[in-house]
Protein backbone atom coordinates (compact mmCIF):
# COMPACT_ATOMS: atom_id res chain seq x y z
CA UNK A 1 0.00 0.00 0.00
CA UNK A 2 0.78 3.38 -0.74
CA UNK A 3 0.92 5.93 1.56
CA UNK A 4 -0.96 8.70 0.05
CA UNK A 5 -1.28 12.70 1.40
CA UNK A 6 -4.61 13.47 3.38
CA UNK A 7 -6.57 16.67 2.87
CA UNK A 8 -7.09 18.40 5.68
CA UNK A 9 -9.06 21.23 5.55
CA UNK A 10 -7.38 22.23 2.58
CA UNK A 11 -4.18 21.12 4.19
CA UNK A 12 -2.26 18.45 2.66
CA UNK A 13 -0.49 16.18 5.74
CA UNK A 14 1.60 13.75 5.49
CA UNK A 15 -0.16 10.17 6.67
CA UNK A 16 2.59 9.15 9.08
CA UNK A 17 1.47 12.85 11.25
CA UNK A 18 -1.59 11.67 11.86
CA UNK A 19 -0.72 7.97 12.67
CA UNK A 20 1.94 10.00 15.39
CA UNK A 21 -1.27 11.90 16.80
CA UNK A 22 -3.48 8.62 16.87
CA UNK A 23 -0.55 7.23 18.36
CA UNK A 24 -0.22 9.57 21.14
CA UNK A 25 -4.00 9.34 21.95
CA UNK A 26 -3.64 5.97 22.77
CA UNK A 27 -0.70 6.05 24.67
CA UNK A 28 -2.53 8.86 27.06
CA UNK A 29 -5.33 6.61 27.02
CA UNK A 30 -3.61 4.09 28.06
CA UNK A 31 -1.62 5.84 30.93
CA UNK A 32 -4.55 6.64 32.40
CA UNK A 33 -5.91 3.05 32.31
CA UNK A 34 -2.13 2.16 33.90
CA UNK A 35 -2.79 5.07 36.39
CA UNK A 36 -6.39 3.82 36.85
CA UNK A 37 -5.67 0.35 37.94
CA UNK A 38 -2.49 1.22 39.86
CA UNK A 39 -0.01 0.08 38.09
CA UNK A 40 2.29 3.17 37.91
CA UNK A 41 4.34 2.71 40.65
CA UNK A 42 5.44 -0.86 39.39
CA UNK A 43 7.68 1.48 36.53
CA UNK A 44 11.03 1.90 37.31
CA UNK A 45 11.52 4.42 34.91
CA UNK A 46 7.99 6.26 33.83
CA UNK A 47 8.87 8.45 30.87
CA UNK A 48 10.74 5.73 29.15
CA UNK A 49 8.25 3.30 29.88
CA UNK A 50 5.90 6.17 28.46
CA UNK A 51 7.92 6.26 25.44
CA UNK A 52 8.62 2.70 24.78
CA UNK A 53 4.48 2.01 24.95
CA UNK A 54 4.19 4.76 22.49
CA UNK A 55 6.71 3.30 19.82
CA UNK A 56 5.21 0.33 20.10
CA UNK A 57 1.62 1.67 19.49
CA UNK A 58 3.06 3.57 16.51
CA UNK A 59 4.88 0.71 14.93
CA UNK A 60 1.75 -0.90 15.49
CA UNK A 61 -0.46 1.39 13.22
CA UNK A 62 2.17 1.57 11.17
CA UNK A 63 2.18 -1.89 10.29
CA UNK A 64 -1.78 -2.69 10.06
CA UNK A 65 -2.03 0.72 7.32
CA UNK A 66 0.65 -0.58 6.03
CA UNK A 67 -0.94 -4.04 5.47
Amino acid sequence: MRFIEINLFGVYVAPMSVMLVAAWFITVGLRRIAIHFGWSPHVWHPALFTAAIYMMVLSSIVLIVAR
